[in-house]
């Protein structure tokens, strides 16, 4: 299943995420991602949403020591994963998706993604 055209990345914190979380799956505690699609309105297109917990990538990134940075990215990812139809609803699952995910992940890291879009305008 392709990405939605147009996509929100919403930055929280743990109390923000927390209320998401009750609000649209009936939990109340914080969780790192959450994502949702919403279907096209009469006229209009199909849109995603990824919610992003910044203050748990934080403390995870510190505990698994990959950094706040590579975990942030791991939730973005694992947020589009799921707009992409990616399911983690069995450890199985759950592994092959995170197993993916790095792999993305990798990839970028070893891309010079960053060098071309931060080069200034006329390559210099």
């Amino acid at each position: 299943m392709p990405l939605p055209p147009a996509l929100s990345l919403v930055c929280m914190d743990d109390a923000l995420i927390g209320e998401a979380h009750a609000a649209w799956l009936g939990r109340g505690e914080p969780t790192d991602v959450l994502s949702f699609r919403y279907p096209a309105p009469p006229g209009g297109e199909e849109a995603g949403e990824v919610l992003v917990n910044v203050q748990r990538a934080v403390q995870e990134g510190v505990r698994r020591g990959d950094g706040p940075d590579r975990e942030l990215a791991l939730y973005i990812v694992h947020g589009l994963h799921h707009l992409a139809g990616a399911d983690d609803d069995t450890p199985a699952r759950r592994r092959a998706m995170l197993r993916q995910e790095e792999r993305w992940l990798d990839q970028a890291a070893r891309a010079p993604v960053w060098d071309r879009i931060l080069e200034p305008a006329g390559g210099s």
